[in-house]
């Protein structure tokens, strides 16, 4: 089921969710012009477990793989999710108080990733586990927003979002799960770090909520 609509309010320009795009996708544009050099690029600034606290590139990585994809479909995939939930979310924090709950988040998810793959020689990319952050947030937030659902591409279903989202949620967990034991990246997704970032958006969200 893919998330097509929803009707959380948005009383604020969503400057940085439109910048954050932005970014990502002139650093993907940067990927593809450096094809043939890709994998050294990758082996620099990837995320990857074994090499986390190396000075100074493996803790680079903990903030450069939040800008890099894998391919124009998971680019797409967290562009997507995030304009779709991050305006309500960032209309709701203020500017500022979004962009370092957003870049929070997703430092929680690597942990959270680095805590169940530990010694992990595989590099990881992605906006995902940020997001994730930001599908909590919206949780907390909008519980009772319709969220619209397309199924099998004709049909539009209204769900509550606390649903939507948990359904999301424990769909995360049980793959994470399934892939536990140091092999979530065996199956290209890293499902706790998606977990961790969506728990993170959940407790970090009444610290920096608009009083």
């Amino acid at each position: 089921m893919l998330p097509v609509k929803e009707t959380a309010p948005r009383r604020r320009f969503p400057f940085f969710t439109l910048l954050l795009i932005i970014v990502n996708i002139w650093v993907f544009v940067y990927q593809l012009t450096i094809y043939d050099h890709m994998a050294p690029f990758m082996a620099r600034y990837a995320f990857t477990p074994a090499k986390a606290f190396l000075f100074p590139y493996g803790i680079m990585t903990w903030f450069t793989s939040m800008f890099l994809h894998a391919g124009i479909l998971h680019l797409a995939a967290n562009m997507y999710f995030l304009w779709l939930f991050g305006d309500n979310v960032e209309s709701k924090l203020g500017h500022w108080r979004y962009l370092f709950f957003y870049i929070l988040c997703g430092l929680c998810a690597t942990a959270t990733h680095l805590y169940f793959n530990q010694g992990s020689h595989v590099p990881s990319v992605g906006a995902s586990g940020a997001i994730s952050g930001i599908l909590g947030a919206y949780f907390i937030f909008f519980p009772v927003a319709t969220v619209f659902v397309s199924v099998l591409i004709f049909f539009k279903i209204p769900l509550p979002a606390f649903l939507f989202l948990g359904a999301w949620f424990l769909g995360q967990f049980f793959s994470g799960l399934d892939t536990a034991g140091g092999a979530a990246t065996a199956s290209n997704i890293a499902f706790w770090a998606h977990i961790g970032g969506f728990i993170a958006g959940m407790v970090l969200v009444f610290f920096f909520k608009r009083r």
